[in-house]
């Protein structure tokens, strides 16, 4: 399976393909690094979200999960930039329980590109996150859509991911 690895203010990351599309977003470095033209794309956009000259990804994802699991991750992924949603609001859209939902965060294995972080808790908690310093990296990730989005950054146009 393709790996690349590329750091950002949260420490290096590790983006895999399988099959054309991008299955998983790990902390820390890959063992093996092959560059190809869709883990290029990936790691462009990465580092232009982290520069905050964009707020969403158009890449090819192949999330393996559940049905459930795929539907909480699309309900994550409308979410915009900046905007965050509660479990509840999530397990309400899904004819689900918030427990489930948090569940399938804990599970979602493309974080940021998938975006978990936009999931909190409610009456303003923040609920966890499973990435490299937990809560901490979710209020980095919140803070730096948000600031994004106040600058007027929030670049979602596609991406050609076969440069």
């Amino acid at each position: 399976m393709p790996q690349l690895s590329l750091m950002t203010p949260l420490g290096e990351i590790t983006v895999s393909e399988e099959d054309g599309a991008i299955v998983a977003l790990d902390w820390g470095r890959g063992r093996d690094q092959t560059e190809t033209p869709l883990l290029r794309a990936a790691r462009a956009q990465l580092h232009d979200y982290f520069d905050g000259a964009r707020t969403g990804f158009d890449l090819p994802l192949a999330p393996y999960g559940s049905e459930f699991r795929q539907r909480v991750w699309a309900a994550m992924r409308a979410i915009p930039a900046g905007e965050t949603r509660t479990y509840g609001d999530v397990a309400r859209l899904l004819g689900s329980a918030p427990r489930a939902v948090g569940q399938a965060c804990g599970d979602n294995p493309i974080p940021i590109i998938i975006p978990c972080h936009r999931i909190t808790g409610s009456n303003g908690a923040l609920g966890g996150y499973s990435g490299a310093e937990g809560p901490a990296t979710k209020r980095v990730l919140l803070a730096l859509e948000a600031g994004a989005t106040r600058k007027g950054t929030a670049l979602d146009e596609p991406c050609d991911p076969h440069p």
